[in-house]
């Protein structure tokens, strides 16, 4: 029950650290005001975190082995998230809860480096790279594209055709975030489950109840939303008009539902973030502030490490309680 709380906690700080993923641009080029951005984006995290389980299954038993998943090892991992992502809030930094959800540090503090199966590291992994690669280059070509298919276009009919195509982009892309970020925190509930029943090899899914659950968790984070990220994706890093919105929006959330099917985690922050600076990068390089998306780079870099430890000690703690 602790354990179903927790998943439910992060699913929820998840939801309203991460909104800004999804409505950041959106609301940065004025197409929607943020009241309105945020429903809708809760309305599409719920829906699109009904959309499959391939990333929960890679996440609850793809990095740990189910025969040495404990309920300290998931609940050290929880709280580790869950203190990172309440940090990185507070501070205004877009992190990645992806990775912030330190399974390995939880693992190791437990049963040492045997614990983690590489396989699913790697996928993780993957994801962590080439997310950003991905999401800076595809809105980077596909805003070449529009600005030279739009070259001869008033600049106001510009505006007005994609403040209308920035809905569909902005709907798209907060239902890509549930698809993938949702199926996370399924996955760890599935793995406290699948440790408490003692369930094996084909035994191991992910029950009805906690998609639902962790689908509503979703949602309801989401319709909180959390400004302060949101200030600094939309409004710091680059000006933003509809035509930028709608490019980033579209790169990213194509790339994270392409991963969603194929069962890797990826970071709705680390894809989003990038693809803005995609975008922002045609206009000129001056255009980007590079001192802000510098900071966003740091806290990406430290959350693995930051999260690992954290993880890392609660287990150890925990242990030597005798929990």
């Amino acid at each position: 029950l602790l354990i179903i709380v927790l998943g439910l906690t992060f699913d929820f700080i998840n939801g309203f650290h991460d909104t800004a993923n999804a409505i950041a641009t959106v609301v940065a080029t004025r197409v929607l005001s943020p009241g309105r951005a945020v429903l809708m984006a809760g309305v599409l995290n719920f829906v699109g975190a009904l959309s499959g389980t391939a990333v929960a299954t890679t996440v609850g038993k793809g990095i740990i082995p189910p025969e040495l998943s404990t309920q300290t090892l998931v609940i050290s991992a929880l709280v580790a998230a869950i203190v990172w992502n309440l940090g990185t809030w507070y501070l205004g930094l877009p992190s990645s809860s992806s990775h912030a959800l330190s399974l390995v540090g939880a693992g190791v503090g437990g049963a040492g480096w045997s614990a983690v199966q590489i396989s699913g590291l790697e996928k993780t992994f993957q994801g962590l790279v080439f997310s950003p690669v991905l999401g800076f280059s595809a809105a980077f070509l596909l805003m070449l594209l529009l600005l030279n298919l739009f070259a001869r276009a008033f600049p106001a009919t510009v505006t007005r055709v994609f403040g209308r195509a920035q809905l569909l982009s902005a709907a798209y892309m907060a239902y890509s975030h549930g698809s993938n970020d949702a199926q996370k925190t399924m996955g760890v509930m599935t793995m406290a489950l699948a440790s408490y029943l003692h369930w094996g090899g084909n035994d191991w899914q992910v029950p009805t109840w906690i998609i639902l659950f962790a689908a509503l968790a979703m949602g309801l984070g989401t319709s909180v939303g959390g400004w302060r990220i949101i200030r600094t994706m939309g409004l710091r890093v680059v000006q933003l008009r509809p035509i930028h919105g709608f490019a980033a929006e579209t790169a990213a959330a194509t790339i994270i539902e392409a991963a969603s099917r194929l069962g890797v985690p990826v970071s709705t922050t680390h894809t989003i973030s990038s693809a803005i600076l995609g975008v922002g990068s045609t206009r000129r390089l001056s255009a980007v502030r590079w001192g802000v998306a510098g900071q966003i780079v740091i806290g990406w870099i430290l959350t693995i490490p930051g999260c690992f430890m954290i993880a890392w000690a609660v287990r150890s703690l925990l242990l030597l309680a005798g929990a």
